[in-house]
Formats: C-alpha cells, structure tokens, sequence
C-alpha cells in the first residue's frame, strides 16, 4: 500500500467517531423535542448530514485505494447507518491504518535500499 491508500483510511477513521457522536446526539434531540419544549433537530440535523456526507465521500475514497472486497465496503457502509457503528468502525480501521503505514514505509525503504 502507499501513503495516499493511508492517508484514505485515516481521513474514513477520523471522521468516523464524529459521525456516531453526531448521530447519537441526533437521537437525544428528537427524544427531546417529543419530550419537552427543547428543539435542537435542525442544528443536530444539519451537522449530522455534513458528518455524514463527508463519511460516505471518505468511504468511497478508502474503498477505491484500498481496493475493498465488496464485503468489507458493505460492513462500513452499514456501520455508517447504525447509531454507535461509527465507533466500530474507528476501531477496525486504526489498525487498517497503522498496517497500511507501515508498509507503504516498508516500499519506501525498499525502494531507497535498491
């Protein structure tokens, strides 16, 4: 793998977690909002919408480098639709992340040693 397939997978990670939170919050408001007088569905709507718009275009982008089964573009799809899946998610690409770092360094140095 290179740095741009790395660099794919971590911007998915980052923004993975942001998207759960915002996602949770989302839920919490709409509870609210039947529940009490508090209305804070459109803030929470609309910062949810561009977490998520960013996650599928990141999504799409790690499974164009990173060359994805259909399988394991599918789990992170549907974690992206599960209110807590985007911790998972976080969680299963840290180490996609630090294995794609680490052998696109080991190209490096390959290529540097040859």
């Amino acid at each position: 793998m290179d740095m741009k397939t790395a660099n794919a997978l971590r911007r998915l990670r980052l923004v993975s977690a942001p998207e759960a939170v915002s996602f949770l919050l989302l839920m919490v408001c709409s509870v609210l909002k039947r529940t009490t007088e508090f209305n804070a569905v459109p803030v929470m709507g609309r910062v949810h919408a561009v977490l998520f718009i960013l996650y599928l275009i990141f999504w799409a982008l790690a499974w164009y480098r990173a060359r994805w089964s259909v399988g394991t573009s599918a789990l992170y799809f549907a974690l992206s639709v599960l209110p807590a899946g985007g911790f998972f998610a976080e969680r299963r690409l840290k180490g996609e992340t630090e294995d794609a770092v680490v052998a696109s360094r080991a190209s490096e140095v390959k290529v540097v040693n040859a």
